[in-house]
């Protein structure tokens, strides 16, 4: 277990990705502190078996990632009852589709808050403390669209351009200090979230499943294959290892061949 004393925030982790990440940080003994929304007996019970599996605290905190001082306090909380966020994963995202000329505005500023700015700020609060550790890993989920685009995407692609860009700054910015700050971009990836949206898809299009699963949805990965939750975790834990400590500032596809064509 060799994140044993180590603790880590993981954002927009009640499902999907992000429950993934937190469960692999758990299972090489970290403290960890889950955020999200969801069904609170739901979100109690993965809490309660990340607990069992590290053997150290698990928390959930609430914070709305469109609030800079919500996710400040998150990370105050985390250092009082954690001893501290060595590793921070932001994760939280939601997605709108719509041509510029239509996308409504409401739905461009929540995209870029959740989906951008609240990386920011997870970095801004959570910095400080790591230079003083002499020690952090900082990581964010990006996508096979922070290095290409698709239509009627703007506000999603913006934001996740928009990651690779500072995760690069970042990087440059604690070289120096032990922090490591890097992006992961997964393609299209199994989760509740996209498994949802297919019966709606069949009905939109007049596909059927097996249309809406290569026709659609892979299209894009040349593997035909969607990428795991725990694929995507495994490369961000590898990323936490001492044997990573070199990369920095780089951003890592996880998308089934998407971004090679």
């Amino acid at each position: 277990m060799f994140l044993k004393g180590k603790s880590a925030i993981v954002t927009g982790s009640t499902s999907g990705i992000g429950l993934a990440y937190a469960k692999a940080l758990a299972g090489e003994g970290a403290s960890v502190m889950i955020n999200g929304f969801g069904d609170a007996a739901a979100i109690e019970k993965e809490r309660a078996a990340l607990e069992a599996t590290a053997g150290a605290k698990a928390l959930y905190d609430a914070a709305d990632m469109t609030k800079p001082d919500q996710i400040a306090a998150m990370v105050a909380r985390a250092q009082a009852e954690l001893g501290g966020a060595d590793i921070v994963i932001s994760n939280a995202g939601i997605q709108h589709v719509s041509p510029i000329e239509d996308f409504p505005i409401e739905k461009w500023d929540a995209i870029i808050a959740i989906n951008l700015s609240s990386t920011f700020h997870l970095m801004r609060a959570a910095i400080p403390a790591m230079k003083a550790k002499k020690w952090g890993r900082i990581i964010s989920t990006a996508s096979a669209h922070s290095l290409v685009a698709s239509p009627n995407k703007s506000a999603y692609v913006a934001a996740k351009h928009g990651i690779a860009g500072l995760t690069k700054t970042a990087a440059l910015e604690v070289a120096t200090f032990g922090i490591t700050v890097n992006c992961i971009s997964p393609g299209y990836v199994w989760t509740p979230l996209v498994e949802n949206q297919i019966p709606d898809t069949m009905k939109a299009r007049n596909m059927t499943r097996e249309q809406v699963l290569n026709d659609v949805l892979l299209d894009a990965q040349p593997t035909k294959q969607f990428v795991q939750p725990e694929q995507v975790a495994a490369l961000a834990l590898f990323l936490c290892r001492d044997e990573a400590a070199a990369i920095t500032g780089s951003n890592y596809s996880i998308d089934g061949g998407w971004t090679a064509e």
